[in-house]
């Protein structure tokens, strides 16, 4: 990463997202936006669009020469540098269009090799923002952060998100297992509930299967960066897989155990 200065980056990233904070609170909290619907059933605001322009448009100007891939309008830019700006300009957008404020903007900045080398999280509603780089540590808006030390699923705090994918993967059941297992299981969803993997709040996270790149990009060098270990539900290193499990690394080996499927 010598041709890159992820110092810069950082500081970079954190005012792409102020960026869309200033795009997304506003109409969320006076319910002022119009809700369409995807060919998937999943819906979609025009704060969504609205805000992944306003990035890509910030991108295209402060580096032409990096790639931008978003979920609104799929991949834009150059890409003569290798790397790549990965937007979900609102995570959690459900919540969004029903009032619940755990939604969130995500960044990520993606090397030459497809590695998720920074990522922040910006949650406005929650009054909360997250970010994290390659040999720069993981950060909530309080200071630095760090997983957890709990050892084992019996003492653990676990979220999980047991979707239709689950069911389609024969894994529904083993989901339902581990909340079981653990001392407390909860279904804090979407972003939200790695990012209290990373603080410490909880001990491991288990995501929904069918998700898409730009849902788990920015959480990877947050959740490594805190000390933690993130893959997909099968122990695969790679952001691409559909799926995310999310851990203090600890319990990481136990989680995936119970899950496997």
């Amino acid at each position: 990463m010598s041709d890159r200065d992820l110092a810069g980056e950082i500081d970079f990233a954190l005012g792409l997202a102020g960026m869309a904070d200033t795009v997304t609170l506003q109409p969320f909290h006076a319910r002022d936006f119009t809700v369409d619907w995807k060919t998937n059933r999943t819906e979609v605001t025009e704060l969504d669009r609205r805000t992944e322009e306003v990035l890509a448009d910030a991108l295209a100007h402060y580096r032409p020469n990096d790639a931008v891939f978003g979920e609104e309008f799929g991949n834009r830019g150059s890409d003569s540098s290798g790397w790549t700006w990965v937007i979900d300009p609102i995570d959690g957008t459900s919540n969004y269009t029903r009032g619940v404020p755990v939604w969130a903007t995500l960044i990520a900045l993606l090397d030459p090799h497809d590695v998720p080398v920074l990522g922040v999280v910006s949650a406005p509603a929650l009054g909360a923002r997250w970010h994290g780089a390659a040999g720069f540590g993981a950060f909530n808006s309080r200071g630095a952060i760090r997983v957890s030390t709990i050892a084992s699923i019996a003492e653990a705090q676990v979220s999980v998100t047991p979707n239709d994918g689950w069911v389609d993967a024969g894994g529904y059941d083993k989901v339902i297992d581990l909340q079981r297992a653990a001392y407390r299981a909860r279904g804090f969803g979407d972003f939200w509930q790695h990012m209290l993997v990373a603080e410490g709040a909880i001990d491991a996270a288990v995501d929904a299967i069918g998700l898409e790149p730009y849902d788990t990009a920015a959480l990877w060098p947050i959740v490594a960066e805190a000390g933690g270990r993130i893959t997909d539900r099968h122990g695969g290193n790679s952001f691409r897989n559909a799926s995310a499990v999310s851990s203090n690394g600890l319990v990481h080996a136990e989680v995936l155990g119970i899950i496997d499927c």
